[in-house]
């Protein structure tokens, strides 16, 4: 169940803007594409769960949005930064359901310390088109999170917003005509879907500083000189 009234204060205004009529458009905007997602039957959801102190009034030190890296030897999206998430399944009762058993599953992190806030409307994915829900929520005491299912991660961490926020960290990647938001993080590059849903995130909670929005950087150029792996299967 949403609770959208227990997000702390420095949550709220990102709240109040995403759960508008149209959020999902912000995203589409920001990764590239105006694209809407498809009515495929393989439906998705992503959990988007931040921890920070909860009495602050703005945007605290030691705020933080869980985040993970695909194994290299998967499928699809291999050596990828994700937010924990994944198909629906028949015993899933909605987004919700299904954002937080896969976020169990993946990092070990507790459906009960998690708050769900907000639902995103259905967001296209890659080439597929596949419809993704992200579920904004928020953990004030979220515990230990680990790679819980080694053949999907193989890495699990809650990423400081502050790094994420600060410029130096920001940049554009580009391929083959197309261009969207990236972030270094941990030694990582964070881009596609998971850095557009960040990118909204910090745009419309007012957490936004000026950054170098210029030509982008080849995202292969990029990848290659991260711990990403994934630089040679694009």
């Amino acid at each position: 169940m949403l609770q959208p009234e227990m997000a702390p204060e420095w949550m709220r205004q990102a709240v109040s803007s995403l759960a508008r009529p149209g959020n999902a458009r912000v995203v589409n905007r920001i990764q590239g594409h105006m694209r809407f997602a498809s009515k495929k039957p393989k439906h998705a959801a992503v959990l988007m769960c931040l921890t920070g102190t909860r009495e602050s009034a703005t945007l605290p030190e030691d705020a933080a949005i869980l985040i993970t890296h695909r194994n290299s030897s998967m499928r699809n999206h291999s050596g990828q930064m994700s937010f924990p998430g994944g198909r629906l399944e028949p015993e899933d009762s909605g987004p919700i359901d299904a954002a937080l058993r896969e976020a169990n599953e993946e990092t070990g992190l507790k459906p009960e310390v998690v708050t769900p806030l907000l639902v995103l409307e259905a967001i296209s994915v890659g080439p597929s088109g596949h419809p993704v829900n992200p579920v904004l929520a928020y953990a004030e005491a979220p515990g230990d999170v680990w790679s819980a299912s080694p053949e999907e991660n193989d890495d699990v961490f809650f990423a400081s917003m502050q790094d994420l926020i600060d410029p130096q960290n920001r940049f554009r990647v580009g391929r083959f005509g197309w261009s969207g938001p990236a972030f270094h993080i941990n030694g990582y590059v964070v881009w596609g879907f998971t850095a557009s849903l960040i990118a909204a995130l910090i745009q419309e909670s007012g957490w936004e500083r000026e950054w170098d929005t210029a030509a982008p950087v080849d995202l292969r150029e990029a990848l290659s000189k991260s711990r990403n792996g994934e630089g040679n299967s694009l």
